[in-house]
């Protein structure tokens, strides 16, 4: 819901609508709420243990407190949220994260972009620039 409502009226809207960015932005800091609140209780949102449902969350969340989505962290206050803080900064330093950002990506240094995946050592080499 974020992503689309608040993503789109904040980032990609060609007419910004302060009532949907305020509202949306709202929405986005009540989910960050409950985030920091469960992971208060438990390193990963399931327990314990890195789960499917940190795999799911951190490519927006993540992204979002590292200031990568949107360009937002700053307009959305994220510092404040510093369970969602540990547990994204503790998930982009799993190596299978590092590598999978790499994949398809389009922007920054090419060493860090790998265009094709075709197999696990197409990790070893730098890609060809597009």
């Amino acid at each position: 819901m974020w992503g689309g409502g608040f993503g789109h009226f904040y980032a990609y809207a060609p007419a910004k609508i302060k009532y949907a960015i305020d509202r949306f932005a709202m929405e986005t800091k009540r989910q960050l709420n409950v985030l920091d609140r469960r992971l208060a209780e438990s390193e990963y949102l399931a327990g314990e243990a890195y789960t499917i449902a940190d795999i799911a969350a951190f490519p927006w969340y993540g992204n979002l407190v590292d200031g990568s989505l949107y360009s937002a962290a700053e307009f959305l206050s994220v510092h404040e949220y510093e369970n969602v803080q540990r547990w994204a900064d503790a998930i982009s330093t799993r190596p299978a994260v590092q590598r999978g950002r790499r994949v398809n990506r389009l922007s920054g240094d090419p060493a860090d972009q790998l265009h094709e995946r075709h197999d696990a050592s197409d990790f070893e080499s730098p890609s060809p620039h597009l």
